[in-house]
């Protein structure tokens, strides 16, 4: 079995460090750049910055922000929000991004995903896909969840990787802030189908649920926000923790 990643999440608005429950009632809880260098201190894999209201206010990324965020951590920045183009991902790889994560933009037009993969590699290429249980199925939203698309999300994961995704950061709003664990099934279903790294986001509340979405899906890597900002425990502790149980961590 490969390592399995624990990422951070910086979910940014108005340059504030936001968190909140079904992507609503947000609060501020800190400065992305230090609590960035806080996680990559702490022994975080990755760093995941996502200014959510980008989309929302059709503007790009505060890439000036990144930039200061980027220049504080040893370890692979990932930055989303409002990136509408494969000239806009440059803009934010050039201000210190690793890799870059595109919604809504790769909806409204998927060509991006191909232009982008071949223009800056695949491993740059994150699809971050909202989705929402519908039915039997699963929904794809656009614009910080506020959009329904009509997309099956299985189907528009298949695609995006057919169309050159290097990654698929997979974000339940069901399960967004409420602590009540990963949404197991919709993360094992689009896990089973892709064969690019999935990271599951969306729920996380107590050490188990890190186990859980480990051992019951095939994602390689689990990103969580409120238990770290709120300093329910730490990077290393879920690292640690995982360790006990036999499984691998970087």
């Amino acid at each position: 079995m490969l390592t399995k990643r624990i990422i951070p999440c910086l979910d940014v608005k108005n340059g504030k460090v936001v968190k909140g429950v079904n992507f609503l009632g947000l609060k501020d809880v800190g400065s992305p750049p230090d609590m960035a260098e806080e996680y990559s201190n702490d022994g975080a894999d990755e760093i995941t910055f996502l200014d959510i209201a980008a989309s929302l206010e059709y503007r790009q990324t505060t890439l000036d922000l990144v930039s200061e965020t980027a220049k504080r951590v040893f370890v692979p920045l990932t930055v989303g929000g409002g990136i509408r183009s494969a000239d806009e991902m440059r803009d934010a790889l050039n201000a210190g991004a690793d890799k870059v994560s595109v919604n809504s933009a790769a909806i409204t037009n998927p060509k991006m995903i191909s232009e982008s993969a071949e223009r800056f590699g695949r491993q740059c290429v994150v699809i971050a896909i909202d989705v929402k249980k519908v039915g039997k199925g699963w929904e794809v939203l656009s614009h910080g969840g506020t959009r329904a698309t009509g997309l099956d999300a299985i189907e528009w994961a298949k695609r995006a990787e057919d169309l050159g995704a290097g990654e698929i950061l997979l974000t339940s709003m069901d399960a967004d802030g409420v602590k009540n664990g990963y949404d197991i099934a919709v993360t094992a279903a689009i896990a089973d189908e892709v064969n690019i790294p999935v990271i599951a986001s969306g729920g996380c509340g107590k050490l188990e649920d890190f186990y859980e979405v480990f051992t019951q899906t095939n994602v390689s890597a689990a990103l969580a926000a409120s238990v770290f900002h709120y300093k329910q425990f730490t990077v290393m502790q879920v690292k640690e923790y995982l360790k006990d149980k036999g499984v691998p961590v970087r």
